[in-house]
């Protein structure tokens, strides 16, 4: 990593968040392993960088100090020998047309939200912290109290969060608590000293089952600090608390009285659910008693539904978010939670709408008040929502059954 200079070709076997400060610096990303939601995908889309995921023997293939022209216009992408010439295409914003249903941006870097605030969006519809306790502090959050360096956590976590939402004010931006995985968790600095090993830490302890527990509560006091002078300190009214990860709605209460009990007031502040685990579904009218909307993480869901591991190579023709049971249950949800309320909102902040052809149809048809894309596609998602709002409802079909009933 302390070779890599600012343009060059990322190659490597894969990434995880530790990666992300070289990621930024690359002109593009190639891994060997990987699908469409891995972690080098994602992060590559949201900043805008090109990716080519799952090319087996590529740091064999791809040498050292070789120029290179990394191409992903197509849907397969491709590498070729040299610097190869390409054309620059450009769009009028004051072009763009309006829309009835949001659409926002996915967004995990600060210090990208005041250049793609200039487009025409409808504000941020996931913004992860994750990408931000890596870059900026780089400490685990109990490691720094241990330390002593409590304030420098706070500080960096509340100038992140308060970029992205200063950029976009005042049009909402929706914060995701912390989600970092238990493996994620030991890659920070002192991680090792306050996380489990798990065997599955996909589905282990992560999202709002970590908040509550003597184990870290105090880390996320930290992190409710920051958000807290975002909003009063700073004066940044337009935060959305997005909590993932939620498996019960009992845990969702827990999450609600440690926030007002850290100095966030819930009556203020609307807080939603990530619709990303069955339950969600399941138990929609239940979930909806507790938050303010929901946020559909269709990653997750796509996996847990389909019982795939998003990561596996092997299994990446069978993660279909366009599956019939997926959407189905994207449906209902969306059914639920209007019917509870039909003010209650409900947006999708996973990759499906950035990488799926068609899924925007389905989701205005499913009748999502919201969509949230990775920037690369943010003008081309606004202008074919507006289409669509225009023309006739073919009612969202075209679903893969995927050898269902």
């Amino acid at each position: 990593m302390d070779r890599f200079e600012a343009g060059d070709v990322l190659v490597t076997d894969s990434t995880d968040p530790d990666w992300e400060p070289v990621m930024r610096k690359a002109a593009a990303i190639v891994t060997e392993r990987g699908g469409k939601t891995s972690h080098a995908a994602i992060v590559s889309r949201e900043l805008g960088i090109p990716a080519i995921v799952g090319a087996e023997r590529a740091t064999k293939a791809l040498r050292d100090g070789d120029p290179v022209t990394v191409d992903c216009t197509e849907a397969k992408g491709r590498v070729y020998e040299g610097e190869l010439d390409y054309e620059v295409h450009e769009e009028r914003l004051d072009e763009i047309p309006d829309t009835e249903a949001d659409v926002m941006l996915v967004l995990g870097d600060p210090e990208r939200a005041f250049s793609l605030a200039r487009l025409p969006v409808d504000g941020v519809g996931l913004a992860r912290e994750e990408f931000i306790v890596t870059s900026a502090i780089g400490d685990h959050p109990l490691y720094a109290i241990e330390r002593g360096q409590a304030d420098r956590f706070v500080e960096g976590l509340r100038t992140g969060v308060a970029k992205i939402a200063a950029a976009f004010y005042p049009d909402p931006v929706v914060v995701r608590l912390s989600d970092f995985k238990t493996d994620e968790y030991r890659n920070l600095r002192g991680g090792t000293r306050y996380e489990p090993e798990e065997a599955n830490p996909m589905l282990g302890w992560r999202g709002a089952s970590r908040y509550y527990d003597p184990d870290f509560r105090a880390a996320f006091e930290l992190e409710c600090e920051a958000l807290r002078q975002v909003r009063e300190d700073v004066g940044l009214d337009n935060l959305v608390l997005l909590v993932p990860f939620c498996r019960t709605p009992d845990e969702g209460r827990k999450v609600l009285d440690l926030l007002a009990e850290f100095g966030l007031d819930t009556d203020a502040i609307d807080v939603y659910a990530m619709a990303e685990l069955p339950s969600n579904v399941v138990r929609a009218d239940d979930f909806a008693d507790v938050f303010d909307g929901f946020s559909v993480g269709s990653n997750d869901l796509t996996q847990l539904v389909l019982g795939i591991d998003r990561n596996s190579a092997k299994l990446a023709d069978l993660f279909r978010e366009d599956d019939s049971a997926v959407k189905r249950s994207i449906r209902s949800l969306v059914e639920s939670a209007h019917a509870h309320d039909p003010r209650r909102p409900v947006g999708i902040c996973g990759d499906a709408p950035s990488t799926v052809e068609g899924y925007v149809e389905f989701l205005l048809d499913a009748g999502l008040d919201s969509i949230s894309v990775t920037p690369d596609v943010a003008l081309e998602t606004i202008v074919r929502v507006a289409q669509l709002e225009t023309e006739p409802s073919d009612g969202g079909n075209g679903e893969r059954d995927g050898g269902n009933a």
